[in-house]
C-alpha cells in the first residue's frame, strides 16, 4: 500500500509541478481515454504500482487542467495546498463521516467547519449545516426542508404521508435560476410543472414586481409556497434583490431559499458595493453554496445551510438499530445530509478557512472581482466586443462588472457590415455573431492558453469567464486577454476572406462578411513575446 501510494505521490507531484504552464485543455477526447482503457479485463492480480503507472499513462492526455491558474471555464475554483492536503488525508484516513461515533474526527470537523462558513456568509447563528456532494445536492437538502416545513403549516406531514394527496406546493423562481434547481425540485417530486417562473431583468435578477404579482396569486389560491431566489447567476454573476424579495415572501408566509453556489461568498468581499450585493440573504430560510467554486477546496464539496433545524432533521435523518447515536443530538452528521455513508469532506474546508483566516478570504475574493474586471476591461476595448453584464462604464469610476464573471460577445466589426443592415435582416446579423462568437471560444480553448467556456444569454451565444482560482494573477490575465485578442483577429480575417472568395464566386455581394456556420480546423493562437515569468505561478 505504501508503495503504491509513493508512486501516486510522485504522479501527483509532477501534476502539480506543470500545473501552472501545461495547455489547459486535454489532449485527448473521452474516446480516446477509453481506447486506452478499455482493455480485457485481468484474470487475476496486477501489481499495484504498476496500476498506478498504467492509470496515469492511459487518463494523463484526458485529463482537463481545471486547476491552472489560466482555467476559466464554468465556474471551478482551484485547490489551495491546506486544502489539497487535507483531502489527501481524509482519503488516507478514509472514515465514514455518517455518525459521531463512526469518527468523532469527521463529526467535530463539520461542527466547526460548519459554523465558521456560516460566519464568513454572514447567516444567523445556530444555522444546521450539511456537507454534500455540490450545490446540487445541497438544493435537494434544504428544499426538502422547505417543503417539510411549509407542508407541516398545511397540516401534511410529508415525512409520513408522502406527497400523494399533500396540499399543492408552488414554488416561484426567476426565468434565469440555475438548472440545478429545476433538477432538485424534480428529484424532491415536485415536477418542474410546480415552477412559476418570474421574470428577471436584463441581468437575470429577479423582478420584484413581478414576485409580487405571483405571490398574490398563490395566497389567493391558499398554497404553502417556496422561493428560490438566486446571489450570483451563472452567466453574469448578478444578483437578486434578497432584501426585498425575503420581505415579500415572508409576508406570505412563504419559505425563501437561496442559491448562493458562489456569489455568497462576496459577503467576505472588503467593497462595500459587492458586501451590498449580498444585503438580505441572511433574511432567507435556507441557503446553498459550493466549498469547491470560490472557497477553493478540491472536487466535491457542497453546503446546505437551514435556519429551521428541526425541519432539516425531519427532512434528513435516519436512524438504525445498530446506530450509536450522539446522545445530544447535534453531531451526527446523517441527521443532516442524504447521504448514510460518504468521505469526511469538511476536513479540507477546515483546513481552507484555516489556512485563509477571514483576511485570506477576503483578498482571494477581491483579487479575483479586480481581475474580473481588469478582464472586461481590456475586452471591452478590443474589435467587436460587447461585455454583456457590464454594471458600470470602461474608464469610469467604478468596476465595469460587478463580481468575478465576464460575459462577453463578439459580432463583426467591419465597416461593411456597419452600413448594410437595410439589406440583411437583423436575425442574419445576429447570427453572423452567434457563428464568430463560437469560433473564437473554440478556437481560445483549443489553444491551450486560456480555457473558456461558451454559452447562451437571451438567446444569443456568448463566451464567459469565471475568474475562481486562488493561484490566478494579472500575468494569467494578460495571457487570456491576448489568446482572445488573437483568436479575434484571426476569426475575422479568416471571415473576411471566407467573403471575399464567396463573392469572387459570385456567392454573395462585395463587401458583406458571413462567419462560415462550421469551421474549420482552429488555429492555435500566434507566438508572442516570451514570458517575464516563466516560472509561473507556484501550487
Amino acid at each position: 500500500m505504501r508503495a503504491a501510494l509513493r508512486a501516486a505521490a510522485g504522479h501527483a507531484d509532477a501534476w502539480l509541478a506543470g500545473l501552472a504552464e501545461r495547455p489547459v485543455r486535454p489532449a485527448h477526447g473521452a474516446a480516446e481515454v477509453l481506447a486506452r482503457l478499455d482493455g480485457r479485463l485481468p484474470a487475476g492480480p496486477s501489481d499495484p504500482v504498476a496500476v498506478v503507472d498504467a492509470l496515469v499513462e492511459a487518463v494523463g492526455g484526458g485529463l482537463t487542467a481545471t486547476g491552472s491558474p489560466r482555467f476559466f471555464g464554468y465556474v471551478v475554483g482551484g485547490t489551495l495546498p491546506a486544502a489539497l492536503a487535507a483531502d489527501l488525508l481524509a482519503v488516507v484516513w478514509d472514515q465514514n463521516a455518517a455518525l459521531a461515533s463512526l469518527s468523532p474526527a469527521a463529526s467535530a470537523a463539520e461542527a466547526v467547519a460548519g459554523r465558521w462558513v456560516a460566519e464568513l456568509l454572514g447567516l444567523p447563528s445556530g444555522v444546521s449545516v450539511g456537507f454534500t456532494t455540490g450545490t446540487q445536492m445541497a438544493h435537494v437538502t434544504a428544499l426538502a426542508a422547505a417543503r417539510q416545513r411549509v407542508l407541516a403549516d398545511a397540516g401534511w406531514d410529508v415525512a409520513a404521508d408522502g406527497l400523494t394527496g399533500a396540499p399543492p406546493v408552488r414554488v416561484l423562481a426567476g426565468a434565469d435560476r440555475h438548472a440545478t434547481v429545476d433538477a432538485a425540485l424534480r428529484l424532491l417530486g415536485f415536477g418542474t410543472r410546480t415552477i412559476v417562473e418570474v421574470a428577471t431583468d436584463a441581468l437575470g435578477r429577479m423582478r420584484p414586481d413581478a414576485l409580487r404579482t405571483a405571490l398574490a396569486a398563490t395566497a389567493a389560491a391558499q398554497r404553502p409556497t417556496i422561493v428560490v431566489a438566486q446571489a450570483g447567476e451563472i452567466n453574469t454573476g448578478a444578483f437578486d434583490p434578497l432584501a426585498e424579495i425575503c420581505a415579500l415572501a415572508h409576508v406570505h408566509d412563504a419559505w425563501v431559499h437561496v442559491d448562493g453556489a458562489f456569489g455568497l461568498w462576496a459577503k467576505a468581499s472588503a467593497s462595500a458595493p459587492r458586501r451590498a450585493l449580498v444585503a438580505g440573504a441572511e433574511l432567507a430560510d435556507s441557503w446553498a453554496t459550493d466549498g469547491h467554486k470560490w472557497l477553493n477546496v478540491p472536487y466535491d464539496c457542497g453546503i446546505a445551510l437551514v435556519v429551521d433545524r428541526t425541519a432539516h432533521r425531519q427532512a434528513m435523518s435516519a436512524s438504525a438499530d445498530y446506530f450509536v447515536l450522539d446522545s445530544a443530538g447535534q453531531l451526527d452528521p446523517v441527521d443532516w445530509t442524504p447521504e448514510f455513508s460518504r468521505r469526511a469532506r469538511a476536513l479540507a474546508v477546515y483546513a481552507a478557512l484555516r489556512s485563509l483566516g477571514r483576511s485570506g478570504l477576503r483578498d482571494l475574493v477581491d483579487r479575483c472581482c479586480d481581475l474580473a474586471d481588469d478582464a472586461a476591461t481590456r475586452l471591452a476595448a478590443l474589435p467587436g466586443v460587447t461585455v454583456l453584464n457590464a454594471t458600470g462604464d470602461r474608464g469610469g469610476p467604478g468596476p465595469l462588472v460587478a463580481l468575478n464573471q465576464v460575459l462577453i460577445r463578439v459580432d463583426d466589426p467591419s465597416p461593411a457590415a456597419e452600413h448594410a443592415h437595410d439589406a440583411r435582416p437583423a436575425a442574419g446579423t445576429a447570427a453572423r455573431g452567434d457563428r464568430l462568437t463560437r469560433r473564437v471560444t473554440a478556437a481560445v480553448t483549443a489553444g491551450g492558453e486560456a480555457y473558456v467556456t461558451g454559452t447562451v444569454w437571451r438567446g444569443r451565444a456568448a463566451m464567459r469567464l469565471s475568474v475562481s482560482n486562488w493561484a490566478t494573477t494579472r500575468r494569467e490575465i494578460d495571457r487570456a486577454v491576448a489568446a482572445i485578442a488573437d483568436a479575434i483577429a484571426d476569426a475575422i480575417a479568416d471571415a473576411t476572406a471566407d467573403a471575399a472568395a464567396e463573392a469572387r464566386r459570385g456567392l454573395v455581394r462585395p463587401g458583406t462578411v458571413t462567419v462560415p456556420a462550421v469551421a474549420g480546423p482552429v488555429r492555435p493562437p500566434r507566438p508572442r513575446d516570451a514570458d517575464p515569468h516563466p516560472g509561473g505561478v507556484p501550487l
